[in-house]
């Protein structure tokens, strides 16, 4: 796996220029701190959610089988790779399916591409959710990565009237996600528009899908623009800060890395904060080493809600925060 074994993380996510305010006299105890936290009608037991990685190979259906055994264990939200493959080829299909046997009643959501939806329409969106019983529907947005693909759309012309059609016609929530480059406030509010249930801003800091084909590229051309691109869009916490201004839940992913991390996108506006790579190499190594790292990340964030003075996950979406550097200017032009 190209995003295991090399270095495709890009760009600064901006929670470096947020500190959450410190509360020297907590009114709560830090072992009653209740991560739980409910998300599109649905009971997590923390706001920790696996971001989608992978699946549409036989050797991937391994980690995603260790990736839903955690969701299913810790009561966490979990989301696949892009269904394509085995909606093409069903043979594919088990590495995408393992995750609902591993994980009988986890909240689990398929991933569509919105040049596929496009093309193929409502069915293969239901066939993604099928496929894998799932509670919800990813759509990805992905256009840097297809702009540098010398096989990549070119074209995404009507791909919002389609995921309109598709939000006004199925009953199951849909959630919007960029891979890498963010959604502004004015993509957010016209996504909200469409219908969107949810959006996932996926913004910089973490895996660069141009670093990616940049590692792919066949050709110096293709590896210079990659590269070129590489840090290209919206840091997370600025996208979260925007997405949230527009209305309605957001998933933070891009760059996430700690306890503290998801903290600071709840503190920003987030619901969830969505973990990709993070959780992917101690996945790769088995069970114990995933269940370790999600024990780690769940430490922080209870230390951080503790030392803010939140007993619950409302309470610190409520809690104030310093923003400086980059990301103040940033938000700054926005407003």
């Amino acid at each position: 796996m190209i995003c295991a074994n090399e270095a495709v993380e890009a760009g600064s996510t901006g929670f470096e220029d947020v500190r959450l305010v410190h509360t020297a006299l907590p009114e709560c105890s830090m072992d009653a701190v209740d991560l739980s936290q409910r998300f599109l009608g649905h009971h997590l037991q923390s706001p920790l959610f696996i971001a989608a990685m992978t699946g549409g190979h036989p050797d991937t259906t391994a980690v995603n089988a260790t990736l839903a055994r955690a969701a299913e264990e810790f009561g966490i939200g979990m989301g696949v790779g892009s269904q394509r493959a085995a909606l093409e080829n069903p043979a594919m299909e088990e590495s995408f399916s393992i995750v609902r046997e591993e994980a009988p009643t986890a909240f689990l959501c398929a991933n569509l591409g919105i040049i596929q939806l496009r093309d193929h329409g409502a069915e293969w969106a239901d066939r993604a959710v099928e496929m894998i019983d799932a509670q919800a529907l990813c759509i990805h947005l992905n256009p840097l990565q297809e702009a540098i693909q010398p096989e990549g759309d070119h074209d995404t012309s009507g791909c919002l009237e389609s995921l309109c059609s598709l939000c006004s016609s199925v009953r199951y929530p849909v959630i919007v996600k960029e891979t890498g480059s963010g959604i502004s406030c004015e993509v957010a509010r016209m996504l909200f528009a469409a219908g969107a249930s949810a959006i996932d801003v996926g913004g910089i800091g973490g895996t660069s899908w141009a670093a990616v084909e940049r590692v792919r590229a066949d050709t110096p051309e293709l590896a210079s623009l990659g590269g070129h691109f590489a840090d290209w869009g919206i840091p997370t916490a600025v996208s979260v800060v925007e997405t949230r201004r527009a209305g309605g839940p957001v998933i933070a992913t891009g760059g996430l890395r700690s306890g503290t991390d998801i903290a600071k996108a709840i503190a920003l506006g987030a619901d969830l904060g969505g973990m990709a790579l993070t959780l992917l190499k101690p996945a790769l190594a088995g069970d114990e080493p995933l269940k370790s790292e999600i024990e780690r990340i769940h430490r922080e964030l209870s230390v951080a809600m503790y030392l803010t003075g939140s007993a619950t996950v409302n309470q610190l979406k409520t809690i104030r925060t310093y923003i400086t550097g980059t990301t103040a200017e940033m938000l700054r032009n926005e407003e």
